[in-house]
């Protein structure tokens, strides 16, 4: 009777055991996915943290980090795609920063994902300064990593090396913030009283892996989207 019980036991406890087992197993990969993503929480909680310190203007502001999809610097376009949209409260133009610079603005959103334009992108035009040269300036992107700034008199003096501003815009960016460098000056060749400036991106695009998104005035952001909401049909 033993000898048939031992054969029965065996069949009807291994189950129970495999699966006891495979719930511990799941438990645990649980608990290391769950101290995964904490980490990785802490180091953008560390970066963002950083970058109010490091960068003037954003004591006030919201920013979301998110991570790169797909990067594109070569050729007219430069973009990203990135992992964050209209569900974290994105809205086309704002200010996108990577590597302590701004880079880009928000151009094109879904749901949960966004396109950013980069600033060395054909289609890119911003307002820009150069310290102590009182004039103002706007920098085309020309592709390949590369923007120019035109229609700057010789007067003023431009020296290799110097850092490149994107002014202030109220409601998106508070404070000048860093773009890149002037790379060469030289006279341009159809109008030789203006020079032909060659900026330089602050930012390596092909060593980025996350960036930041830029949202100004948070509460305020919110409150107007609230007004926009009670204006639609469904608004209440």
């Amino acid at each position: 009777s033993a000898g048939r019980q031992m054969p029965l036991s065996a069949k009807t406890e291994l189950p129970l055991k495999d699966d006891d087992d495979r719930k511990e197993s799941q438990y645990q990969n649980y608990i290391a996915n769950l101290e995964a993503e904490l980490f990785q929480k802490n180091q953008m909680i560390q970066q963002l943290s950083g970058l109010r310190t490091r960068l003037r203007g954003l004591e006030g502001a919201k920013l979301v980090p998110a991570d790169i999809i797909i990067s594109s610097a070569a050729g007219l376009r430069s973009e990203l795609i990135i992992n964050r949209g209209k569900d974290d409260g994105l809205t086309n133009g704002m200010f996108v920063i990577g590597n302590n610079s701004a880079i880009g603005t928000i151009s094109e959103m879904s749901a949960r994902t966004a396109k950013v334009r980069l600033f060395s992108d054909a289609s890119s035009t911003v307002q820009v300064n150069i310290p102590n040269v009182e004039t103002n300036m706007l920098m085309q992107g020309t592709g390949n990593n590369s923007a120019k700034i035109k229609m700057v008199p010789v007067k003023h003096k431009i020296k290799i090396g110097e850092p490149v501003m994107l002014r202030k815009k109220p409601g998106l960016l508070d404070a000048a913030m860093v773009v890149g460098e002037v790379q060469e000056c030289k006279r341009d060749n159809k109008n030789p009283s203006l020079w032909d400036i060659t900026v330089k991106p602050s930012c390596d695009i092909t060593k980025l892996s996350n960036v930041a998104i830029i949202i100004m005035n948070p509460q305020n952001s919110g409150s107007m989207d609230r007004a926009e909401t009670a204006k639609t049909p469904g608004g209440k």
